[in-house]
């Protein structure tokens, strides 16, 4: 089907794995790339901190002409440029699409939806979310183009609509891809189970019948077609907040706490808006929420940067320490510290915060500290990726010609009811 095509994808990374996706379409002298991410490797001793260590480590392919020019490297040189147009464009906001985006070179634009692009430059507010500039500046990120749902971007010959699907990270998105002899849709991560579910339909209505699909395949990667979810993992985002209620509920006097993931906003603020107790977060926390949706929280502060939150919602860190009825709130990174002064018997409930499972070393080391101080550890999660039905569901919808499973370690496991399945491997170019 594609031998007689002048378009080229490349699969620069993001083949069997979880993380680091980049994928390069070219028609003629025209050429796109998502997303910007690196590869992850938790057990590693040493994980790189520069483009130099992750290029070495094989985190992140090289790319020509595509990184910052002023950034040394050793072992590495680029190509004469053929191209004329050049575009990169971010799916989400999660690291493993997104931690690289300050190594690309800033003439070349980057493209993502509106709520993405706030994210990012609101997360890196410290400068420690993505890798940073090689060179300092006024700020900690790259420009970044925000542009509207389904909003259409042309790249020279080539034609990217940019729409709004279900995820578990906000502003996050699909691409609808169209060279002169080629429609391609990339659907980033994707679920039905969420709060956008109808995003999600939409996105596989506008992509039928196209002539490949490149879809993620994570859930395929831990579990099996038919096979149960985990005990604590819940059916759709909705009964999520039900569950967590349902404890808060049941728990009249006792210390309550959790820790999410900064990304899912509209998560928290579901939690926010039906949680029993009045909900507290850390500053940093609170300030995302604010800048993303404009909505002020209740919250706590233990740095001492100036986020320009409402001084009449700051609850004293000393109160929450002492609280059993009253709040439910954050206890990340900085208040963990301090976890030998919460109440005893308390419950903390982690959905979907940093160590996600056992595959992280740091999880378990992470799980006995609330075990020593003898706090009740509750994992509550919803996934942001399609089940292994549902992702099934999305490709009938869809009816690709060809079908290219990548972001999972089992593509293997998708198939394609209506036309060709390729497994690609990294580096190669169809």
């Amino acid at each position: 089907m594609l031998k007689d095509k002048k378009t080229k994808i490349t699969f620069h990374s993001g083949v069997l794995t979880i993380g680091g996706t980049i994928i390069e379409i070219a028609y003629e002298d025209s050429h796109i790339f998502f997303d910007f991410g690196s590869e992850f490797n938790p057990a590693a001793k040493v994980q790189p901190s520069d483009l130099q260590g992750l290029l070495d480590n094989k985190l992140v392919p090289y790319l020509d002409n595509i990184f910052d020019p002023k950034i040394p490297l050793k072992g590495y040189k680029s190509k004469e440029n053929k191209f004329n147009d050049t575009a990169v464009f971010l799916s989400h906001i999660h690291l493993d699409h997104s931690k690289i985006v300050n190594y690309l070179n800033s003439e070349i634009p980057l493209y993502t939806l509106e709520g993405t692009k706030s994210l990012l430059n609101t997360l890196n507010i410290n400068n420690d979310f993505i890798f940073p500039l090689y060179e300092k500046g006024q700020t900690n990120t790259r420009e970044v183009i925000g542009v509207e749902e389904n909003e259409i971007i042309n790249v020279g010959k080539i034609k990217v609509k940019v729409m709004p699907i279900d995820h578990d990270a906000y502003g996050a998105c699909g691409l609808l891809i169209e060279t002169p002899d080629l429609k391609i849709a990339y659907s980033g991560d994707i679920r039905l189970h969420g709060y956008r579910e109808n995003d999600t339909i939409n996105f596989c209505k506008e992509s039928k019948n196209c002539d490949v699909l490149l879809i993620e395949g994570v859930s395929v990667s831990f579990q099996d077609f038919g096979e149960k979810l985990r005990e604590n993992e819940a059916e759709n985002e909705e009964e999520l907040i039900e569950k967590i209620n349902e404890v808060v509920k049941s728990n009249p006097d006792k210390q309550l706490t959790f820790n999410y993931y900064i990304a899912n906003v509209e998560r928290i603020l579901n939690i926010i808006k039906t949680n029993p107790r009045v909900v507290v977060l850390d500053a940093y926390f609170s300030y995302v929420v604010k800048e993303a949706t404009g909505i002020a929280t209740y919250y706590y502060q233990l740095d001492n940067k100036d986020y320009g939150l409402d001084e009449n919602l700051r609850v004293d860190f000393k109160e929450l320490i002492n609280d059993e009825s009253k709040y439910f709130w954050q206890l990340d990174t900085l208040a963990l510290k301090y976890i030998d002064k919460l109440k005893k018997k308390g419950i903390y409930i982690h959905s979907d915060a940093s160590p996600l499972g056992d595959f992280d070393p740091r999880f378990a080391p992470f799980v006995k500290q609330f075990e020593d101080n003898d706090i009740e550890f509750k994992m509550m999660s919803c996934s942001g990726h399609a089940r292994p039905y549902d992702l099934v569901k999305i490709i009938n919808l869809i009816t690709p010609k060809l079908l290219i499973p990548i972001h999972s370690y089992h593509p293997e496991k998708l198939y394609n009811e209506n036309g060709d399945v390729l497994l690609p491997k990294k580096g190669q170019i169809i």
